[in-house]
């Protein structure tokens, strides 16, 4: 159990565990794929990427945040292994958490709003409050969705098909198949992170109650869908290779992939599967930059400056 203690003495260090800095990948590699399909049609808009990775990463935080305190409420994270959890470690009071994490979702609100506006697409602000309210219902509220096996899902829709596709949008006025492409590739890697969280926390999870999906599903099964979601990126890279051979290049980020594939098939249990989440969440930053490089290379190649 996590060191307990009356004092609420959270230190800067605390909060920057807190946020869950291995998790932002998450954040940065499909606004990254999103940019790169949007140069590819030859749309691509400096000002109005910087806004959706700020819009993606203030809402990693605030989700981040937002589980600390509802889980540790709940006392679901009295008894687990991972990052410093402030609300069940008592480093920190439970409001303050609370504050944190909605004050990351009013930040990403505002870059949401303005870049829906810089975008013409004001319609978008609907589609941010879906993400805000998905953000927080994952551990929050009365019937949190987390607790009932739809996690994977919701981060392979969130911060896969609407953040890369929403990127490239805002950016190039259209989706494309290419977009698509990417966007599922990004959503099925980051979905197994939060896959290989879970499956982690299966033992700790089955006692509290939390039915997440690698509790639904049992261990073998899910250290399996882990190792095809991991995959789905590289399948990615050889169907992009038809729009633009040089995409095959995705396939650099590989090794990090299958090491930690490796990692989970061979039973690692607990603080074992902790670097798998880093190592997936950097295979996935770094399939996410070569794609969009090449992606680039692409529209200069095809005559559509960007």
């Amino acid at each position: 159990m996590e060191h307990m203690t009356d004092a609420f003495t959270a230190s800067p260090r605390d909060w920057w565990e807190a946020a869950r800095p291995h998790t932002w990948p998450n954040a940065f590699a499909p606004v990254i794929a999103g940019t790169g399909a949007a140069a590819f049609a030859g749309g691509a808009h400096l000002g109005r990427g910087v806004l959706a990775l700020l819009v993606a990463w203030a809402l990693i935080i605030g989700v981040n945040y937002a589980n600390d305190y509802s889980d540790g409420i709940r006392g679901t994270d009295d008894d687990r292994t991972g990052p410093t959890r402030l609300t069940a470690s008592r480093l920190a009071r439970p409001e303050h958490v609370k504050a944190a994490a909605f004050g990351a979702f009013a930040v990403a609100a505002l870059c949401g709003v303005v870049l829906s506006y810089e975008a013409g697409a004001l319609w978008l602000v609907a589609v941010g409050a879906a993400c805000i309210a998905a953000a927080w219902f994952y551990t929050g509220g009365t019937t949190p969705y987390g607790y009932s096996g739809f996690g994977e899902a919701a981060v392979f829709v969130f911060f896969g098909l609407v953040a890369v596709l929403g990127t490239e949008y805002t950016q190039s006025g259209a989706v494309s198949v290419v977009g698509a492409l990417c966007a599922v590739a990004v959503g099925a890697i980051s979905a197994s992170v939060n896959l290989a969280n879970n499956i982690r926390d299966i033992p700790t999870d089955a006692v509290a109650g939390k039915r997440t999906l690698a509790v639904r599903l049992g261990d073998a099964p899910s250290r399996t869908l882990f190792t095809l979601l991991t995959l789905v990126p590289f399948a990615a890279s050889v169907l992009l290779a038809f729009a633009f051979l040089p995409t095959l290049l995705g396939v650099a980020a590989l090794p990090l992939a299958v090491a930690s594939i490796l990692r989970v098939r061979r039973g690692g249990r607990g603080p074992a599967l902790i670097p798998v989440l880093g190592l997936n969440g950097k295979a996935m930053l770094i399939w996410s930059l070569v794609t969009a490089l090449t992606l680039a290379w692409g529209a200069l190649v095809a005559g559509r400056p960007f």
